[in-house]
């Protein structure tokens, strides 16, 4: 029997908790899946790291668009990253998917990446979006509730890992704040815990490195 899928009341919430409580979660995304082992939270006030920080379409798709939907865009130019809206809660955001451990349609993540291994298919945003083919005509999908396509969803899980929390990743300002989740001792995260660089000037938000 399949898991339960997560309903539009899981992204009414603070965006923290539920950064935190899609670890373990199942992301499925026509034809292929994994289980959700990293996230980042990205909040629309007081974060100045959040894409609604600077970039007024961010901040209208935010306001227009129901919780649980997709946020997909593109960086350096080449890489397709996905993220959740959380609204309706104590704060709004953002959460980015930094990282999948592959569960099914792994033929097609390794002829999309180019990989065999499991653990190098979608550890890290850029490598997700590869994998799973998400590109910007996905942006605004409905994720949850009557408006989601049959081939996405996202399931809960009955086993929660234990979930660690750690600094950002690619980001230049607000680089202290501790939103990032993994789960506890996963190989396929995209940077481990307590490994992230905080260089004295690096890329602003959205550089996320891909490989």
């Amino acid at each position: 029997m399949a898991s339960p899928l997560l309903k539009a009341d899981f992204f009414q919430r603070d965006v923290l908790t539920v950064a935190q409580d899609l670890i373990g979660v199942e992301l499925e995304w026509q034809g292929c899946s994994g289980i959700i082992v990293e996230t980042e939270a990205y909040a629309v006030q007081d974060d100045p790291a959040c894409h609604t920080a600077s970039r007024p379409s961010s901040r209208e798709f935010v306001q227009k668009q129901p919780p649980g939907t997709a946020y997909v865009y593109l960086n350096y130019g080449m890489y397709w990253l996905f993220n959740l809206l959380v609204k309706g809660g104590e704060r709004d955001g953002l959460i980015l998917i930094r990282a999948l451990e592959p569960k099914s349609g792994l033929v097609q993540m390794q002829a999309r990446r180019r990989r065999e291994k499991a653990h190098e298919l979608c550890s890290g945003p850029g490598k997700l979006g590869m994998a799973l083919g998400i590109t910007g005509e996905h942006h605004g999908t409905i994720m949850v509730g009557k408006n989601r396509p049959t081939d996405c969803a996202l399931r809960d899980s009955k086993k929660r890992p234990e979930v660690l929390t750690d600094i950002r990743v690619g980001i230049s300002q607000a680089v202290d704040f501790p939103w990032r989740f993994l789960a506890a001792g996963s190989p396929h995260v995209s940077v481990p815990h307590g490994r992230v660089k905080v260089p004295s000037a690096i890329a602003p938000r959205g550089a996320v490195q891909p490989q």
